[in-house]
């Protein structure tokens, strides 16, 4: 596995999705997960997010984004993959090399 940042990792069972990213923190439901390469690329990239963002404003962002987008659609599930951080990342997970040539503030093309 080729991992670009190094993070803690966390399983916690009651989690209400197969992983999270809390920048410096990644949060598993369940140990078979953490080998899971394509949803740890995922959380990769949510970490640069959350760095480029300066953590806080990340947060600020994607609970702002997924408001409008429920807002919006009316639908929690519709709401999540409309988030532009989700949409970023969920386009680029199955690509190894994706955080080696990602530029700076990528998720904004997603909006």
């Amino acid at each position: 596995m080729t991992s670009y940042m190094k993070y803690w990792p966390i399983t916690l069972s009651f989690l209400p999705a197969q992983a999270m990213a809390l920048y410096p923190f990644m949060l598993f439901k369940t140990k078979n997960v953490q080998t899971d390469e394509r949803i740890i690329r995922h959380e990769q990239i949510h970490f640069r997010q959350q760095l480029e963002m300066l953590i806080i404003f990340f947060y600020i962002v994607y609970l702002l984004n997924y408001l409008s987008n429920l807002a919006r659609f009316k639908n929690h599930n519709k709401a999540y993959y409309h988030i532009s951080f989700e949409r970023e990342a969920y386009k680029n997970d199955n690509d190894r090399l994706y955080l080696k040539k990602r530029k700076s503030f990528a998720w904004v093309k997603m909006i």
